[in-house]
């Protein structure tokens, strides 16, 4: 086999539990996103776009319809004799191990894939993050400081880095501590789960945590403060531009909407650094003369004869004339009838609004905060004539004519 410098390893086997009812059937990275993508398109673009053309994709939760989805890695240029892209399910082993254990323990069940490229580097992502990001430069500033693993941070408003896992960095970048969600954060860099590793170095450390009957087992948790208390060379790589975990139906909600922002860096149309997909319904989109459309993005096969404003809509989405869709993302499939109100809501694919149903509320016109979220209808659930779905509602059945939930 043809030796690969750097092999990136993505992560996408989360069960998403934080997403609901939009999880249910389907892994995280294979969240719709943005119109016509899904999540994991972003990791699979950045890899292509920085010359990184051997990926190896972990699966385990509800993996039919992600793996359905990367099919040969035609659309992202990676079907490929050498390299290309690979799915990696878990497997039973001699030794017992089957489910993929932690992020760590995922890498642990694939080194006979990773040694396969004798690779000097390897690249360890998310699936569930919106981002462009070059890989090619933070893998340029491994090298140049001699880093055992290169860390990709962003600079959070102080006030929020206790969400994170925040890393602790002298002038020179070098990382000298790491805290997870600290209560009293001393630095705003927060780890964005993108390393870099030499591969010789982590494969050592990846085998004695598994050895370890203590161990989570995880990157965060685990593998890098043991770098860190042996005194292994850990870089912070600062990264700037747009990126979002959408691990929350909240952060999915804000992020599909934060395309229609043209203040944020978040250009999908960008011929230097394309976005790419799996193509879905090659029909053009119609809207009728009584329609009314503003700031949206509305795509392939759509059928509008109502009112969107600052909504996303995926493909084959009709809505009939009298409807509105505001401040919301309604997914492939899916019929709004006459009269039916969808607002700051996200409805799952091929559900059917009943006409005169209601989904959601405006955030302004709660008396009680507290009370309010997005609304969240999921897959194929039909909510029936003049029925109310009320904010911060997640749906996974049929909702019945008039009914409140």
């Amino acid at each position: 086999m043809q030796k690969t410098e750097c092999v990136a390893m993505l992560l996408a086997g989360g069960q998403g539990s934080r997403l609901g009812v939009l999880t249910s059937h389907v892994a995280k990275p294979a969240v719709a996103y943005g119109g016509k993508y899904r999540i994991i398109d972003f990791p699979l673009s950045n890899c292509v776009n920085s010359g990184i053309d051997t990926v190896g994709v972990l699966t385990q939760y509800q993996p039919l319809d992600l793996n359905r989805y990367i099919g040969s890695g035609q659309p992202w240029d990676l079907d490929r004799l050498h390299g290309g892209v690979r799915i990696l399910p878990p497997y039973q082993q001699i030794s017992g191990t089957d489910w993929y254990k932690g992020t760590a323990n995922a890498i642990y069940q694939n080194i006979p894939f990773i040694e396969t490229y004798d690779p000097d580097y390897v690249l360890v992502l998310s699936g569930d993050h919106i981002y462009k990001m070059d890989y090619s430069l933070m893998l340029d500033r491994h090298k140049q400081t001699g880093a055992d693993c290169t860390i990709a941070v962003l600079e959070v408003p102080m006030e929020e880095a206790s969400r994170f896992g925040i890393m602790n960095c002298n002038d020179d970048g070098t990382v000298y501590a790491f805290e997870e969600k600290p209560k009293h954060p001393k630095s705003n860099k927060a780890s964005m789960g993108i390393y870099v590793f030499s591969w010789p170095v982590l494969r050592d450390y990846l085998r004695a945590d598994e050895k370890d009957p203590n161990s989570e087992n995880d990157f965060g948790k685990n593998i890098i403060p043991k770098m860190l208390e042996e005194g292994r060379r850990l870089v912070a790589y600062p990264f700037e531009g747009y990126w979002k975990d959408v691990g929350t139906i909240g952060s999915l909600w804000e992020s599909n909407l934060d395309l229609l922002n043209p203040r944020l860096d978040l250009r999908l149309d960008d011929p230097d650094w394309r976005i790419y997909s799996r193509p879905g319904s090659s029909a053009p989109h119609y809207v009728g003369d009584k329609a009314h459309i503003e700031n949206a993005i509305v795509t392939d096969g759509c059928e509008i004869n109502g009112n969107i404003d600052f909504s996303v809509l995926f493909r084959d989405v009709v809505v009939e004339e009298g409807a509105t869709v505001l401040d919301s993302i309604v997914m492939p499939g899916t019929v709004i009838k006459k009269g039916a109100v969808v607002e700051y809501a996200i409805i799952a694919e091929n559900c059917v609004i009943e006409e005169g149903a209601h989904v959601g509320w405006k955030p302004e016109e709660m008396e009680d905060l507290s009370q309010w979220d997005v609304a969240v209808v999921g897959e194929g659930v039909t909510v029936g004539k003049g029925a109310r779905v009320k904010p911060k509602s997640m749906i996974s059945t049929d909702v019945k004519a008039g009914e409140t939930v």
